[in-house]
């Protein structure tokens, strides 16, 4: 080890080769509610030219390597393998281009995804992923885990919008795959296969992003609701008379009280559940959905429709939705964030299925999410440390993810499966598909050096 050390001081310089404890420690763990690794080594390359030695060389000598951008992942995919190296992207952080002619922009895996959507918007251009975590994660890691956010409903996630991928096999030979094109069908659509792999696959060097115009006008509101189910079966009804609002988001009680108790916005307390919309396009489209969203809520039982008069107040309702985990956090020592998905008209058997499952297991659950496209977020308060309770919380974990299956949903819409959720895998996939992918896995990366243990386990 001595010596690769000194290999990789070679290459990246002694003050990119993080050796002492506690710089090892820092990396040893992620967003997700497990135990952590210490990797051996934390290595920071700051070019693409170190990145893919850096890859070489670990697979030349057998050595896990978990690559890393902000570390916000919820599943425990930028946990390390015990003993590895971390590769961190933080130094790879450039926005080469941004092209205003062909609407693409080609950007290093760690830039910071809320810094890149505001230089787009600043060209009056639009990048509409936004996962919840933007502040801070990184438009790498936003491509591995095939991340979403609130707009998913209206304009796809992560996957809908890279164009081209440039990534590190796992000998450290760069593969390219995709174009600056609007079209491309040449070879196999390798960018399809690494978009969500987890990093289990290549180690991306740049990404091209497809990019749209920023549209012209926008609404936003808030629906307050007097009925939990009033409120789900308001989502499906917006869906089923053909409106696509750009969000749709929904918020129980526990979650409303939380967040106004953290951020002081005016949210109505009193209130058994939310729903937060906004509509976009043109001015005239957007009056017209807006008008027609206002009134499907009334219809559907809404007590009162805030509609935001100006962008301050528009801003100040996403400011709640958005501060929604950490409030909650701030409830219990632990925070158990899920992504159970199903199919939209299934938003309310899945909320009603929260709710039982809170109560046979005797957990504060607080639920939230994407509602418009089936995305929920049911977050358990708990404290790890208290043995009984865990145990019923992983039980409630099972139950979750088991009615979202049933209700012909997935495990994740956008968190991943890392290591929190490969058990569930086969219930989803299959035993054939499981095998399938392990066989991919073992063809490109036969030492299994690339994040090893996550999606399919060891």
């Amino acid at each position: 080890m001595k010596a690769l050390i000194k290999e990789f001081e070679k290459v990246l310089g002694k003050d990119n080769v993080f050796q002492d404890e506690t710089d090892r420690a820092t990396y040893s763990y992620d967003a997700a509610v497990l135990d952590p690794a210490l990797p051996s080594l934390v290595l920071r390359p700051t070019s693409s030219e170190t990145l893919g030695k850096v890859v070489g060389l670990c697979n030349e000598h057998a050595l896990p390597l978990t690559v890393r951008g902000a570390g916000t992942n919820l599943s425990g995919g930028t946990i390390p393998k015990a003993g590895g190296v971390v590769v961190l992207t933080n130094a790879l952080n450039r926005i080469i281009e941004i092209n205003e002619e062909d609407f693409y922009a080609v950007v290093e895996p760690g830039v910071v995804t809320s810094n890149f959507a505001a230089e787009v918007e600043a060209k009056g251009l639009f990048y509409p992923p936004d996962p919840g975590s933007q502040a801070v994660s990184t438009l790498g890691g936003n491509v591995a885990e095939n991340a979403g956010g609130l707009r998913g409903l209206k304009y796809g996630v992560t996957r809908d919008y890279v164009m081209r991928l440039e990534f590190f096999d796992v000998n450290g030979k760069l593969v390219k795959t995709g174009a600056r094109t609007v079209k491309c069908v040449t070879g196999y659509n390798l960018g399809g296969l690494l978009v969500g792999s987890e990093g289990t696959l290549g180690v991306f060097n740049k990404i091209i992003l497809k990019l749209i115009p920023m549209p012209a006008a926008k609404k936003a509101m808030m629906a307050v609701f007097s009925d939990v189910s009033k409120a789900s079966e308001t989502v499906s009804a917006i869906i089923a008379n053909r409106i696509v609002p750009v969000t749709l988001e929904f918020m129980d009680n526990f979650t409303i009280r939380a967040v106004e108790d953290f951020a002081h916005v005016g949210l109505p307390v009193d209130a058994a559940a939310l729903l937060l919309i906004e509509v976009d396009g043109h001015q005239v489209q957007v009056e017209e959905d807006a008008e027609k969203v206002e009134s499907l809520c009334r219809q559907m039982g809404a007590m009162s429709i805030r509609v935001a008069q100006d962008e301050a107040e528009r801003d100040k309702v996403w400011e709640a939705r958005r501060a929604a985990l950490s409030a909650l956090s701030r409830v219990k020592p632990t925070t158990v964030l899920e992504d159970a998905t199903v199919p939209r008209s299934k938003i309310p058997a899945m909320i009603r299925s929260i709710e039982e499952i809170a109560k046979e297991f005797n957990l504060t659950i607080g639920t939230f999410g994407h509602a418009g496209d089936g995305n929920l977020h049911p977050t358990i308060l708990t404290d790890r440390r208290n043995h009984e309770e865990w145990e019923r919380v992983e039980k409630a974990i099972d139950a979750i993810f088991d009615r979202a299956l049933a209700l012909g949903g997935t495990l994740s819409g956008e968190h991943g499966i890392g290591m929190a959720k490969s058990r569930f895998l086969e219930k989803e996939t299959g035993r054939a598909t499981i095998i399938y992918s392990r066989r991919i896995k073992a063809a490109l990366d036969p030492k299994n050096i690339l994040n090893p243990g996550k999606i399919f386990g060891e």
